[in-house]
């Protein structure tokens, strides 16, 4: 093994626990490439093992600087059952990304703070809610899930 291949072990197991910050489950979705359809519907079940703890849902959304707004707006379907629409900002007012990296940038945004996930699968439907058919930018949609007060 090189040197150089044992840094790249090195740094991308860094990042990659730098990128759960102490989640028990952390998941995403690619979107393609030719951009995130609007009909398209990513899933992501959760086995729920400890109903009794609280936990916080993060979403994480990964883009290039090809994307063409400041905002986004998503529709979130839990369990089948309730639909939320929320309004995420990716820049600020000077265009400036809000989240880490450069060529491809991360935005946690927290969903839900301190909730029981009561079912046995907590179950997430994310559909983005923009007026554009393809959404172009957007390269994954990630969920994450930690115990409440963990970092």
């Amino acid at each position: 093994m090189t040197a150089k291949n044992l840094v790249l072990i090195v740094l991308s197991s860094v990042l990659l626990s730098a990128c759960t910050h102490g989640a028990f489950y952390s998941e995403y979705r690619s979107v393609p490439i030719s951009g995130w359809d609007m009909d398209s519907v990513l899933t992501f079940s959760v086995p729920v093992t400890d109903p009794q703890q609280p936990v916080d849902v993060l979403l994480n959304i990964r883009h290039t600087d090809a994307y063409a707004y400041q905002n986004m707006w998503l529709f979130i379907g839990q369990n089948g059952l309730s639909q939320d629409t929320i309004e995420l900002y990716l820049a600020d007012d000077r265009g400036q990304w809000l989240g880490d990296g450069n060529s491809i940038f991360n935005m946690p945004v927290l969903y839900q703070e301190n909730i029981l996930l009561t079912d046995s699968v907590y179950t997430l439907t994310i559909q983005q809610g923009m007026r554009e058919q393809s959404l172009k930018g957007v390269s994954d949609i990630g969920v994450e899930i930690r115990r409440h007060g963990e970092e």
